[in-house]
């Protein structure tokens, strides 16, 4: 199994920029798309960007524009920008397969202050 480990997380303000990245610990071309989800308090786990292995991308509509994900198969790596952070950014960042495995790592906390 591919274990995945995310870091890059913190404490930003509001506008403030964050670049996350997973490291995988095999290959990630076994799987055709990759994507960054997280999960709030009090909330389901939602996705939030996906790349394909072609480099094809799609994203939440709350984050479009704002965010950008990118993949380096050759490094077997996933990462996530992310520019003018609001509030409602604040959560616990995944990455994993998308549709995702039962596999996850423990995430990389992201806080934006007000």
């Amino acid at each position: 199994q591919v274990q995945l480990e995310e870091s890059g997380g913190g404490l930003v303000q509001a506008g403030g920029s964050l670049r996350l990245s997973c490291a995988a610990s095999g290959s990630i071309l076994r799987f055709n798309a990759m994507g960054w989800y997280r999960q709030a308090p009090g909330k389901q786990r939602e996705l939030v960007a996906g790349v394909t292995s072609g480099g094809r991308t799609n994203y939440a509509d709350s984050v479009k524009g704002r965010f950008t994900i990118s993949r380096d198969n050759a490094k077997n790596t996933v990462s996530l920008q992310m520019n003018s952070l609001k509030p409602e950014d604040t959560a616990v960042y995944f990455c994993n397969s998308l549709p995702p495995t039962s596999q996850w790592g423990q995430g990389t906390q992201v806080t934006v202050s007000s």
